[in-house]
């Protein structure tokens, strides 16, 4: 696709957006479930969205003993872009505010992602759980369906020794499959100079006059991403217009904040004479993180990846650096990230040796089905 023809802002969304709230059900998804009294359950509108930042910091304080909730985020989830590859439902009481709320996020083909959050308190907590759960396994194989595929997994992230969550799951057939950590690490103003390892070229993607990124580099980062994962756990095929889509729904999301890595790497021309380039070797995306309780922004890693054929040449090292200083000359206060404990590459490792502490833990959660 030509660079002067690309527009991320213009591609084509999912679907519509409806105008009612009762219309984001397609005649085909399951509908309504019945709760139990004095409970029912309704779809999420505008209105509920300081109830469900409620919802979403009770959580993390259950999970992490702090939060930062991004409100602007979760407002998109139910009311903006983010919120038109989801399908959600609230469970309310008499004064119609939402206590509880599970969402199914059709990330990809075969990939629904649950998020359920459910206040303890409430009596009949474990009768709703039960309930949104089995919505949300017929939400994502509805989805599934109007993908044309016959299989999908689900995918729930529970904070680690989150008991009343994981009994929730355990009797909804899910299975612990992985554990994530949650690092961060904190950036001094002195770290704005960081440069990359010699044979190694950091540069932003590039852009237009009018901000908007060149094709050409965007799916060069898509392709680094996807390559650089095949060895990597639940790895698989997101469509290049899926990851560009997904990404620029989050509210942190910006175009600068992407980044490519290459090295030099040396050849003979026809003559026999030696000539070298520069080939990409690595990419890093990040995101703006909501102000802590300092008020200082941070920034948040949502991938890194290094091609297979150029690790050991201090590639990612070199990426990680190249945002720790750009943080620094932000006068941002810390920069966080997730990975695997058990990652293939040792990425955890490296992180640690980098200054990244774990902050808490999340366990990966799966259900497959095919039909």
């Amino acid at each position: 696709m030509p660079d002067d023809t690309y527009d991320p802002e213009a591609m084509p969304e999912h679907g519509p957006v409806p105008d009612a709230p009762e219309e984001r059900l397609a005649p085909d998804d399951p509908g309504i479930p019945a709760l139990p009294g004095p409970w029912s359950a309704r779809v999420p509108t505008y209105a509920d969205v300081d109830a469900l930042v409620a919802l979403r910091h009770l959580d993390e304080v259950q999970g992490t003993g702090e939060a930062h909730v991004d409100p602007e985020g979760i407002e998109s989830e139910v009311a903006g872009q983010a919120s038109w590859t989801r399908r959600q439902l609230v469970a309310v009481g008499a004064d119609d505010v939402p206590r509880a709320w599970i969402t199914v996020h059709d990330r990809a083909a075969g990939r629904a992602l649950i998020w359920g959050y459910f206040d303890r308190e409430i009596a009949e907590v474990d009768e709703i759980a039960g309930v949104f759960y089995a919505w949300a396994e017929a939400a994502a194989v509805q989805m599934a369906r109007l993908r044309g595929i016959d299989s999908t997994r689900l995918d729930e992230s529970p904070f680690g020794g989150d008991d009343r969550q994981v009994a929730w799951l355990r009797a909804a057939g899910y299975e612990k499959r992985r554990t994530w950590l949650h690092m961060d690490r904190p950036v001094r103003p002195e770290e704005a100079e960081l440069e990359p390892r010699a044979g190694v070229v950091i540069r932003p993607v590039d852009r237009h006059e009018n901000g908007m990124p060149l094709a050409a580099d965007l799916q060069v980062v898509h392709q680094m991403l996807e390559t650089s994962f095949e060895d990597h756990f639940n790895n698989y095929r997101e469509s290049f217009p899926e990851f560009v889509q997904r990404l620029r729904e989050d509210p942190g999301h910006r175009w600068d904040h992407w980044w490519l890595a290459y090295v030099t790497e040396d050849s003979v021309d026809p003559e026999g004479n030696a000539v070298g380039g520069l080939v990409p070797a690595g990419t890093v995306v990040c995101s703006v993180m909501v102000p802590d309780a300092s008020g200082a922004e941070g920034s948040y890693i949502e991938y890194i990846g290094v091609n297979r054929n150029a690790r050991g040449r201090g590639v990612a090292k070199s990426l990680l650096g190249e945002v720790i200083a750009d943080a620094a000359r932000r006068g941002r206060n810390r920069v966080s990230l997730e990975v695997d404990d058990d990652s293939p590459t040792s990425a955890d490792q490296l992180y640690k040796a980098m200054g990244w502490e774990t902050d808490y833990v999340t366990d990966s959660w799966f259900k497959d089905l095919s039909w």
